[in-house]
């Protein structure tokens, strides 16, 4: 019930206003969404990109984070972000994302312009270290425990 009356809101708000650079694609219904979002500075890295997120939420939202992946789709100008924080199957590795980093004041804008932030200030052009793994494991977001305290990107 509180999920699906907050998603409500966040999804008449995001129809109607959005920051530079963050596009709502689909929300079919309230369990999955997907956005747009563009790094706007002129980082050679992501210079005229688009990537594609896809939101999917529990009953439990806002009081649990959503599960936020990168996903290609059938335009093939939208890839996995390279990033040494996004493995190359979407998995995003970030403490906003994660139990000990998720606050129910956050939403979906809010995950979008940190993760367009994530991508602005990247100088590396690397997936992480043990992405092969990760990409065997098959394991989801929600399952996998990440090392927060690399401060190098």
């Amino acid at each position: 019930m509180f999920a699906s009356k907050r998603l409500g809101k966040e999804l008449a708000k995001l129809q109607t206003s959005l920051p530079p650079g963050i596009a709502l694609v689909s929300a079919p219904d309230l369990s999955e969404w997907h956005m747009d979002i563009r790094v706007l500075d002129p980082n050679p890295i992501y210079l005229n990109l688009t990537f594609r997120l896809r939101f999917r939420f529990t009953n439990s939202y806002p009081i649990e984070a959503p599960e936020v992946v990168f996903v290609t789709s059938t335009d093939p100008s939208r890839s996995i972000p390279m990033h040494p924080h996004i493995y190359s199957n979407g998995i995003i590795c970030l403490d906003l994302l994660g139990s000990a980093g998720w606050s129910p004041v956050q939403n979906v804008e809010s995950i979008c312009m940190s993760i367009q932030s994530m991508l602005t200030g990247n100088t590396k052009n690397e997936r992480p270290v043990g992405d092969d793994e990760v990409v065997r494991s098959r394991q989801g977001p929600k399952n996998m425990r990440f090392n927060y305290d690399d401060l190098t990107v």
